[in-house]
């Protein structure tokens, strides 16, 4: 089972409209709901590839209800912590005429030292059945940036794999608990080590020192070429073909959905990464964020190359 944490789940919301104007009365020619964050856009992937997923995390209200009830037409179980208030709205805008996209984020409830720690009673049974854990996104208000670093070492402690793909204090302050893997961008290695990474050697050897951390797997995204992992086995990168992108919003946490899923399976890193690949890739080919489909998958699948560094 792969147990995905979304601490700051959404309602995301979609408008098309046909030129957008500012300070006067928009009709939206099109609207879609679906289940929002970064942790749930991990989930739908991993279980449309097959796996039992359960989803977890903070949900509250009318509108945590929704969020519960979108995702059982993906399969996905959930098991998350309530609150009263209502949960976050994500509104993104796109203006048909101008080709522009425009967002509003809610900021959110808050959750307090209490609610967490309900949660934390909560989760340590969650992990006791998991294989994996995969926790990614921000955190609601109220938690500070030991949040992740406090949940990494749940699962450490239970002897389980877990996936962190977060950002600032939230990713700093986590890797100190030793996650079995995390995907840094660019910005967030220079933040993690102070180097340039000006190029892949550069990049390289910014991940081996994260590595070297006490981080197992650190995979690096290098968008239309690929990726790379570090890792105790070596250093592997992997070259996908080329394809007519339609939407590549979500497609890092659909590749977290593929790590999620190798390391379940028990795979060698080249077959994770190759895995991993192939669903980011299928997912860029569907303009839904957090989907993919399954023929996508496999026809890409064996033309993914993966190459040994070193």
């Amino acid at each position: 089972m792969i147990l995905t944490v979304t601490l700051n789940a959404a309602i995301d919301k979609r408008y098309v409209v046909e030129g957008f104007q500012i300070g006067e009365v928009n009709r939206v020619k099109e609207c879609a709901y679906t289940p929002g964050g970064k942790g749930l856009n991990v989930s739908k992937p991993a279980a449309i590839a097959g796996a039992e997923v359960v989803a977890t995390g903070f949900v509250g209200g009318h509108a945590g209800n929704y969020i519960e009830a979108s995702l059982k037409p993906f399969h996905v179980e959930s098991a998350f912590y309530h609150l009263e208030a209502e949960s976050r709205s994500c509104i993104n805008i796109w203006d048909e005429v101008n080709k522009v996209q425009t967002e509003f984020l809610e900021p959110g409830f808050t959750v307090t030292e209490e609610d967490f720690q309900g949660f934390i009673e909560k989760f340590k049974g969650l992990v006791e059945k998991a294989d994996v854990v995969a926790m990614s996104g921000s955190v609601p208000k109220g938690l500070d940036g030991t949040a992740y670093q406090r949940l990494v070492k749940i699962v450490k402690d239970a002897g389980k794999k877990v996936i962190l793909d977060t950002s600032g204090k939230l990713l700093e302050m986590g890797i100190e608990a030793c996650p079995t893997m995390i995907k840094p961008n660019i910005d967030e290695i220079r933040m993690l080590t102070g180097k340039n990474c000006d190029d892949m050697n550069d990049m390289i050897e910014a991940a081996k020192e994260i590595h070297r951390r006490g981080v197992e797997i650190v995979a690096v995204s290098l968008g239309g070429d690929g990726s790379f992992v570090v890792c105790d086995q070596g250093i592997y990168q992997a070259k996908v073909p080329k394809i007519d992108a339609v939407n590549t919003v979500g497609c890092g946490d659909s590749m977290i959905a593929g790590f999620a899923l190798g390391l379940s399976e028990g795979l060698s890193i080249e077959g994770i990464l190759r895995k991993a690949s192939a669903i980011s890739a299928a997912a860029a080919l569907r303009e839904e964020t957090g989907f993919f489909v399954k023929e996508d998958m496999e026809r890409i699948f064996p033309e993914i190359e993966i190459l040994k560094l070193k």
